[in-house]
């Protein structure tokens, strides 16, 4: 089951426009019901040997400490307490060297080799080999939770020596970028507990290998988590580093902007319009933008109820108003061009939506409604405090209102959203469900397969799209990335063009901006957005 992370999607990075409470479930906390201290230093405050960087998230930072399933907003802590094999860098648009130094590959894309740099250890001081990486993957591949998917192209996995890690795959699989993904790629060390591992991990103990390791964990408290350096880190610590991480959650957004201000946190993971510029505009304070890989799916209900007909689902489409959209969201999310952000291998140009009400008004006369024909009732989910979601919901509600369209939209909390969306009974579910999506690991499939591709219980293809011939171009995409990068370009451009175009079943209304606010102290910040709101703060140099 995936929905840890569309907790993050619906959640921690949709509902950062929340002014008074927090959706999918965390507990709502401001700074006035600290009742511990917060961190001493942040963000450069104090020397450089003992400063704090302070993250303000608006949710409950962990809600799964096992690394193995770990699926959620607690990914902005765990990508700087575990490592992966690979990491992948966005400028160059491919995997880089983590925890492994080099890797090859065989021609048919199916045997690939890891060695593993020399000198790593893990937090409980056993020595990151090829046998601990083997058994870690091992594990989290067993458990098959969170995104353990990602690694089912994997057939054997041998320890040929101390450094070197062979996978043997079932079919051709970029394993360079799926070592590199976001979720359920860590390394650990699976004998850190001598009883249950998972319970050890869930008590807020760690079994990583990366520069930082737990210091606190108080499940509640405003000051949530603490993470401190790992002395014993391969990549050492000479020269100015930020030794501490601490995540102080925040709901508020006022809130949150006037601790930036005042200098008493470091990095607040993104503000409203007015507040962003506002910060722009602060001398002790920078900000940034930078394309994401994160975009919203209007999904549209192509199996039961009124949408079964394409032409109403081609009239929908229709009647949104993108660019309008994009303008009142002033930054924060620009034009889509299909379904692949750009950026992604299988990005297509020319796929931007435009509104076209006059041809949505002859879809639905087409199909007996409009204005003079039936009135059109459809329903509609999307996230609870979601200021952007309801954005679309309101500009969308009034265009269809024109058109004799009658859209009832509810807000909901993204778990009650998505148990709506999987209902048994076809009549229990909506005519259209609104979601972020992005990828587990920088690559395009994640839209395909687990939003697209038919399924027999569903998750997350809330379109509920069933098709042979798109699942079977679907299935051999990953063969495609892996040995024959124009053709997969292609693959994905006619897949696009069905799924979009032909079946209709999803609109694309904007890609997210990340935009972030942190203080003017830190040095050498770059978004990266294979890690959707991970702050990678060893990287970073805390200044005066």
């Amino acid at each position: 089951m995936r929905w840890h992370k569309r907790l993050l999607a619906a959640g921690a990075v949709a509902a950062v426009t929340l002014s008074a409470a927090a959706c999918a479930g965390g507990q709502v906390r401001g700074a006035a019901d600290s009742t511990e201290p917060a961190p001493s230093a942040a963000g450069g405050a104090g020397n450089a040997a003992d400063s704090t960087f302070t993250y303000v998230p608006n949710l409950d930072v962990v809600t799964d400490w096992d690394p193995a399933s770990s699926y959620s907003n607690e990914i902005i802590a765990m990508q700087n307490i575990y490592e992966s094999l690979t990491r992948y860098n966005p400028q160059t648009k491919k995997a880089e060297p983590r925890l492994a130094s080099s890797w090859t590959s065989s021609p048919d894309g199916k045997k690939w080799t890891f060695t593993l740099r020399q000198g790593a250890t893990f937090h409980t001081g056993k020595p990151v080999d090829a046998a601990a990486a083997k058994a870690s993957i091992e594990r989290t591949i067993k458990e098959g939770q969170g995104a353990a998917y990602i690694w089912s192209a994997v057939k054997k996995i041998e320890a040929k020596d101390a450094t070197t890690l062979e996978f043997t795959l079932k079919y051709p699989t970029p394993l360079d970028l799926v070592a590199s993904a976001g979720y359920a790629a860590y390394v650990y060390d699976t004998t850190a507990a001598s009883g249950d591992l998972k319970k050890w991990f869930g008590e807020g103990h760690d079994a990583g290998s990366g520069p930082y390791t737990v210091e606190s964990w108080q499940k509640g408290k405003e000051t949530e988590l603490t993470l401190k350096a790992f002395d014993g880190y391969w990549g050492g610590w000479d020269g100015p580093h930020y030794k501490k991480l601490a995540f102080r959650v925040t709901p508020e957004l006022t809130t949150a902007w006037q601790l930036l201000r005042g200098g008493e946190v470091t990095f607040v993971q993104r503000l409203n319009a007015q507040l962003f510029g506002e910060a722009a505009n602060t001398g002790t304070v920078q900000t940034s933008q930078t394309p994401s890989f994160q975009n919203l799916l209007v999904l549209f209900n192509t199996a039961d109820g009124p949408l079964k007909d394409v032409k109403l689902r081609q009239a929908l489409q229709k009647a949104i108003d993108y660019d309008g959209l994009v303008a009142a969201l002033k930054g924060a999310g620009v034009a889509a061009s299909g379904l692949v952000p750009e950026g992604l291998l299988g990005h297509t140009q020319g796929m931007t939506p435009k509104q076209d009400l006059a041809g949505a008004e002859a879809l639905l006369k087409e199909a007996g409604y409009g204005p003079g024909g039936k009135r059109l009732e459809l329903s509609l989910t999307y996230a609870q405090g979601d200021s952007d979601q309801e954005l679309l919901v309101t500009l969308l509600s009034s265009a269809l209102d024109k058109l004799n369209v009658k859209l009832s939209a509810k807000p909901l909390q993204w778990t009650t959203q998505w148990d709506q969306g999987k209902a048994k009974d076809p009549a229990k579910r909506q005519d259209v469900f609104v979601m972020y999506w992005f990828p587990d690991y920088a690559d395009a499939y994640s839209w395909f397969v687990n939003v697209f591709h038919g399924e027999d219980a569903v998750q997350f293809n809330l379109s509920y799209l069933k098709d042979a011939a798109v699942d079977k171009e679907i299935d051999g995409l990953p063969a495609l990335t892996a040995t024959d990068q124009p053709a997969a370009e292609k693959a994905y451009s006619g897949l696009q063009e069905k799924i979009i175009n032909e079946k209709a079943a999803v609109a694309v209304p904007y890609v997210q901006t990340y935009q972030r606010a942190f203080a003017k102290s830190v040095q050498g910040y770059t978004d990266n957005p294979a890690y959707p709101n991970v702050v990678f703060a060893y990287d970073l140099k805390p200044g005066a």
